[in-house]
């Protein structure tokens, strides 16, 4: 069988390097709050780091973006030509996360082939987005990747195995598995392990896999006759990763009749999590809307969405100096509360002005609220169990629908992969 993820050749930092000060924490994370990121600048100085070899996307509007992206390319052929790398061919690392919270997440780093995914809305391929994909904000991560001889990956890809038969049988085993990191992430991030995949532990996963691809297995499951079965649904990192595939398109275009089925760019580093692991939690993700008259949006966002204060349905919370009131939707627009609101904000931006900024935790967006100029919305939480069957029945979620853990929890870069043949 033809499996979506694969092993890859894998790089880590050499031995003597700092993981802590190595591992820094995905680039889509702490948008709003520069200061964080400032204090990843001062914990890690000028030892090696991943920090030196991605962008922010704080930073990505910034006027020297440019400056600090060719920095980025130059730092990654310095590592690279310095040797602060070991490489582990056709590998799969087996990983496990203790969070912020003191929680377990297990998972398994490997490659997802790119020719197996689709991001548009109505996708019947193996590996789906979950969420919709803005395609102007693909564009610039595409830059990005351009010049990059290294990808790190922050994607997440969720696995929907109610049996626990593909990732959670590793741990059983892992005292006969060679231990690759054992550390404590930075800033709050809990703690790191990860281990490699032998030949035996390889055929395990394999095997499984096989096993929830099946189309037959894949219709009893969610009781569909006819439907491509979605096996790998993209939990976190969906536009890196239609970023990763843009690229890759791009490439074949730019190269046609050339063989590009070995290149490195047809795949992408990812790490694959069961939707079922206990420590996998679904968290809201509200907005705050800034640089907008918060008045003429309510006026205007009461009168398209019909909202009231008392009412059955889909509700949220409206934040405005820092003071929240429940409001529910008389004309919704989408199945999902926040497709409702989503789409409303959406347009009113487009036609009005302002920006919307997406936020994990509602202290954030209480603080944020304070301000004259903005407006913030606190949304429900999407059950887990809810996904893979909305996915395949309607397509992808509404952008920025749901959240899987804390800030803190997302991935951190620690694992590298060539995108260039050399």
């Amino acid at each position: 069988m033809s499996r979506a993820f694969k092993t890859g050749d894998i790089m880590l930092p050499a031995k003597d390097i700092d993981r802590k000060k190595w591992s820094v924490i995905a680039c889509d994370q702490f948008t709003s709050e520069p200061e964080y990121w400032e204090k990843v600048e001062d914990l890690v100085g000028k030892a090696p780091s991943t920090l030196s070899l991605m962008l922010p996307e704080v930073y990505l509007e910034a006027e020297d973006h440019e400056i600090r992206l060719t920095a980025i390319h130059e730092q990654m052929r310095k590592y690279l030509e310095a040797g602060y790398f070991d490489t582990y061919k056709d590998a799969m690392f087996y990983i496990e996360r203790t969070d912020s919270q003191g929680q377990l997440r297990q998972g398994l780093v490997g490659c997802i082939d790119l020719e197996e995914y689709d991001y548009s809305k109505k996708s019947t391929a193996k590996v789906r987005a979950t969420e919709a994909t803005v395609p102007g904000r693909l564009p610039p991560r595409v830059h990005i990747r351009e010049n990059a001889a290294l990808e790190l990956p922050h994607v997440m890809v969720l696995i929907d195995d109610e049996k626990k038969s593909v990732i959670e049988p590793l741990a059983d085993n892992v005292d006969a598995l060679t231990r690759l990191y054992d550390f404590d992430l930075m800033l709050g991030g809990g703690h790191l392990k990860g281990y490699l995949l032998g030949d035996r532990e390889k055929t395990m996963v394999a095997d499984a896999l096989d096993r929830l691809e099946d189309p037959e297995a894949f219709a009893k499951r969610y009781h569909v006759e006819g439907r491509a079965p979605l096996i790998y649904a993209i939990g976190d990192g969906n536009h890196s990763l239609a970023s990763a595939k843009l690229f890759y398109e791009q490439m074949k275009k730019a190269n046609p009749g050339k063989d590009l089925s070995s290149h490195p760019a047809r795949y992408a580093l990812v790490e694959v999590v069961n939707l079922h692991s206990p420590s996998l939690t679904f968290e809201a993700i509200h907005r705050i809307v800034v640089d907008v008259d918060p008045d003429d949006l309510m006026e205007q966002m009461t009168r398209d969405l019909e909202l009231t204060e008392d009412g059955q349905g889909q509700s949220f919370y409206i934040l405005k100096n820092g003071r929240r009131r429940k409001c529910y939707i008389g004309r919704p627009t989408s199945k999902l509360t926040v497709g409702s609101l989503q789409r409303f904000l959406d347009a009113y931006t487009a036609l009005v002005g302002g920006r919307i900024d997406y936020i994990h935790g509602e202290d954030v967006v209480e603080n944020l609220s304070r301000d004259e100029h903005s407006l913030g919305f606190l949304l429900p939480v999407m059950e887990k169990k809810e996904l893979f069957p909305t996915v395949i029945y309607d397509g992808a979620l509404p952008r920025k629908t749901f959240s899987m853990g804390h800030a803190e929890d997302k991935r951190y870069y620690t694992e590298c992969r060539l995108i260039e043949e050399l």
